[in-house]
């Protein structure tokens, strides 16, 4: 008897996909290049966007939300009042 699998949500999953989970079936070459270059991309972005917000860090950045909230409370107090 044929062993029936289920995804996350309860719905059966068919033989083609669950030979695909398992890597039965073989990617070409082009797909392997694509597949890395899209890979690589991803991390040189994710380095490029890490180090320009350590090279452009404002520490005064977080004090600015903070005379934000401080307005916002005056502004809510007088409205109350």
């Amino acid at each position: 008897m044929r062993q029936i699998q289920f995804d996350p949500f309860g719905e059966p999953v068919s033989q083609d996909l669950r030979a695909v989970g398992r890597g039965e079936s073989r990617q070409g070459p082009v797909s392997r290049a694509v597949m890395r270059s899209g890979v690589g991309l991803f991390w040189v972005l994710v380095i490029g966007i890490v180090a320009a917000r350590v090279a452009y860090f404002d520490p005064d950045f977080a004090e600015k939300f903070g005379s934000v909230a401080a307005v916002t409370t005056y502004i809510q107090a007088l409205f109350s009042a």
